[in-house]
């Protein structure tokens, strides 16, 4: 178990590099961050398109054969993007292929899971992952904004293709990938997304990481120039969730687990409207990132336990699917409230995206499962059998 969770977190280390690099590769290049934008745009519409179809590939044709093919695409228009100099509108036909072709680690790792530990291990590994993730947002851009900034840019994206190949390799070669088929679906693309629960984990999740995303703008724009503070304020909000996620991954899922999560972000969020300052932003953010972990690991784990084992893929791809479009969504309303009213519009964002998201949690109390008495693994796939008379 450790080295499967070693090998995803390493071939999903470059998703927290690459948006970055590609942003100081192409103002650099540019002169412009608006065309920086259009870039990151591009890669972030082909994430999202991609996420529940290559998912669903990998029922089709296999884990391996579908991680191989998008890996290597992947790695070459990134490896394109940054040696070949080009105009901007080719830039932004790579940056929506390195997009289309990010290959589908998250799902196919999550879809591993309830074939490695027993049903009463299940949620605490999904509590345990959700926490773990939290490495790549701490190390990956501070490492790649040093490279960058301190060799070059093009060297950074380079760096974000080693990574890629080298950490995609070693998942792809871990034998549960290999072990592991997933039946192919018999329903159309999109219909998973009728069960309550897959809904409401991309809904939740879409409001979560659109929280998260306008407290980075916050964050950002409150420190900008302010030395250090920025990066290690957001380094105390991951800590939190890992912390978070740690002390309470062991707690039984009950159908108001979501909402009470939910809570524990909404009011650490809440309380940074009130001052600017960089200790009371740690602790506040420090409270409200107790509850990330948590309210991810009752995502994961509800969407297992409600779906067939032929669906689980591509019901995380649709919860993948929708956390971009809310990181895309905080940091657009976050940007226009900077510009606006000045940084405490961005926190005001933030808490208005948790808070709602405790809302939703609150309201459809009866779509969450009740996991308490059970375990999260998915229903298996059945189907008639000719028998002779």
């Amino acid at each position: 178990m450790g080295r499967i969770i070693a090998a995803q977190l390493t071939a999903r280390f470059p998703n927290g590099m690459t948006s970055l690099a590609v942003l100081l590769h192409i103002e650099h290049v540019t002169g412009s961050y608006g065309a920086a934008g259009l870039v990151l745009a591009a890669t972030s519409i082909g994430q999202a398109v991609a996420g529940p179809v290559t998912s669903r590939w990998m029922g089709i044709w296999g884990m391996r054969r579908v991680l191989t093919v998008t890996l290597l695409v992947c790695a070459a228009a990134i490896a394109t993007l940054a040696l070949i100099e080009m105009p901007l509108p080719l830039y932004m036909v790579l940056g929506l292929i390195a997009g289309l072709s990010t290959p589908p680690v998250q799902s196919a790792v999550r879809t591993i899971y309830p074939k490695m530990v027993n049903s009463q291990r299940l949620t605490p590994l999904y509590s345990l992952d959700a926490s773990l993730q939290e490495i790549i947002w701490v190390l990956a851009p501070v490492l790649i904004t040093l490279v960058a900034t301190q060799i070059g840019t093009v060297p950074g994206l380079l760096l974000v293709v080693v990574i890629l190949l080298g950490g995609g390799a070693w998942f792809i070669l871990s034998p549960e990938v290999g072990r592991v088929r997933i039946p192919r679906s018999r329903r159309g693309l999109g219909r998973v997304l009728a069960k309550p629960p897959v809904i409401l984990a991309t809904a939740t999740g879409f409001l979560l990481i659109g929280a998260c995303s306008a407290v980075e703008a916050g964050v950002v724009a409150t420190f900008d120039h302010g030395g250090l503070e920025a990066g290690l304020i957001l380094a105390v909000f991951a800590v939190g969730s890992l912390a978070g996620g740690l002390s309470f991954g062991h707690i039984p899922i009950g159908p108001w687990a979501m909402a009470r999560r939910f809570a524990i972000v909404a009011l650490g969020l809440s309380l940074t409207v009130f001052s600017l300052n960089a200790w009371w932003i740690g602790a506040t953010l420090l409270v409200a990132g107790a509850g990330i972990a948590p309210a991810l690991a009752v995502m994961f784990a509800m969407t297992s336990a409600s779906v067939r084992f032929s669906e689980t893929a591509e019901a995380y791809g649709w919860i993948g699917t929708g956390q971009l479009i809310g990181a895309a969504a905080g940091s657009a309303v976050a940007g226009f409230l900077v510009d606006g009213v000045g940084p405490t519009g961005a926190y005001v964002a933030a808490a208005g995206f948790a808070v709602l998201g405790f809302v939703v949690a609150a309201v459809f109390v009866r779509g969450f499962p009740d996991l308490r008495h059970r375990d999260a693994s998915p229903i298996p796939d059945t189907e008639p059998v000719p028998t002779i008379t």
